[in-house]
């Protein structure tokens, strides 16, 4: 099964690699981060900063 390509069909197929891993970073990286992770704060600060939105409402 050998196949001969010359090199512009080689360069062709090299870009088009490069164009669809730039295509999936850009789409991962406009997902919006939905899910915060808050179980390092202490659930003293947490009611502490609630309290205070509440009063500034």
């Amino acid at each position: 099964m050998k196949e001969n390509y010359s090199i512009d069909e080689i360069l062709s197929a090299v870009d088009d690699l490069q164009n669809l891993k730039k295509n999936k970073t850009k789409k991962v990286s406009n997902v919006p981060n939905a899910n915060t992770d808050y179980s390092d704060i202490p659930k003293n600060t947490l009611k502490l900063i609630e309290e205070a939105e509440k009063s500034n409402n």
